[in-house]
């Protein structure tokens, strides 16, 4: 079988390779990470990565050559998957089925029309054939029927348990320049406050020694690791950048706080154009599950040494074990088997 994918994040990346560990006889075609051996990228995902809405715009004429680009293969594949990155995939998706009527589309890792848009949810209907959530509330908001739960990735990659005797601090700044610029720095001082503590600086596999030292200068106060659930499993605490990364925190049951500093622009759009009132995933469907919340969020220019400490300070352990806990009852189990299955339906 032949699959076009489109999985532009590194986040989706890795669910696609839990995926492909279920299917047998698949070539990838498309966008996805170049280590993945079952097929070569037409362009591999660094080549996609942007922030924010400026740096979206000034890659906008690319993006319509890609997604054209993207069209033209499709001719050469036995189905479709487009996982996440609404703001390519779902025009991708709209193409795709004027081009091909007859090929199925899943779209796997649903956009955040909860959130925001929630038009997107006709759209998406219209153009693909199986809509594949990830969380268990989302598929409620789409009225006929597309869309299934089918069990959240992150517990099928998650295979370890947090240690609470640990001494060890974890620290995530993001994976772009932006975020790294704005919080390392602040990440710096607040590892500074806490000298009886070990410090770990957790940074993307996938980065070379000289991205390393162009994005992060000196780290020299930190020890350095790219296993993410192996280091926030043996931490006492955590402060993260906003991502999966904070989901995965939670699933696994480290204690953290969320600390965001986003563009002044791209946080007027959320916030004032787009109605967002949460950034932490785990937040976000505590909230949709029983009306409750796992931790703090930490934004703008609240993202101060002082905010940080005191949250390492205050927060109470054992309210956060049991509300993680509640957390990863709620989502029940893992997607990959499921999807795999969908994949290689050949009645579709």
């Amino acid at each position: 079988m032949k699959l076009l994918v489109s999985a532009l994040e590194p986040s989706s990346n890795l669910h696609l390779k839990e995926v492909l560990k279920h299917t047998q006889d698949v070539e990838l075609l498309g966008i996805f990470d170049n280590t993945i051996k079952e097929g070569t990228p037409l362009y591999d995902i660094s080549e996609m990565a942007i922030m924010g809405v400026v740096d979206a715009l000034k890659k906008l004429r690319w993006f319509f050559k890609v997604a054209d680009e993207m069209v033209e293969l499709a001719e050469h594949a036995d189905k479709i998957l487009l996982m996440d990155s609404s703001g390519f995939n779902l025009p991708l998706a709209k193409k795709l089925k004027e081009a091909y009527p007859d090929k199925e589309i899943i779209y796997y890792i649903l956009p955040q029309i909860w959130a925001s848009r929630p038009k997107r949810a006709k759209k998406l209907e219209q153009y693909c054939d199986k809509l594949l959530g990830i969380l268990p509330f989302e598929v409620d908001y789409y009225p006929q029927g597309k869309a299934q739960y089918i069990g959240h990735p992150l517990l099928d990659e998650i295979e370890v348990s947090h240690d609470i005797s640990s001494n060890t601090i974890a620290f995530m700044p993001g994976s772009r320049k932006s975020e790294i610029s704005r919080l390392l720095p602040i990440f710096k001082e607040v590892r500074r406050k806490l000298t009886n503590k070990k410090a770990l600086l957790i940074i993307p596999s996938s980065f070379s020694q000289e991205k390393i030292a162009s994005l992060y200068g000196d780290i020299s106060e930190f020890e350095i690791s790219t296993d993410t659930h192996k280091v926030l499993a043996q931490s006492e605490f955590a402060f993260i950048c906003s991502g999966t990364a904070t989901l995965e925190a939670a699933l696994i049951g480290v204690p953290f706080t969320l600390a965001y500093i986003a563009k002044k622009v791209d946080f007027f759009i959320g916030t004032k154009l787009l109605g967002i009132t949460q950034v932490g995933l785990a937040n976000i469907i505590l909230t949709k599950s029983n009306g409750t919340t796992l931790h703090k969020e930490i934004l703008q220019e609240e993202v101060t040494v002082e905010n940080l400490l005191k949250e390492y300070h205050d927060t109470d352990r054992k309210i956060f074990a049991n509300k993680a806990k509640e957390l990863r009852e709620y989502l029940a189990y893992g997607s990959s088997q499921n999807v795999a299955k969908i994949i290689m339906d050949k009645s579709c």
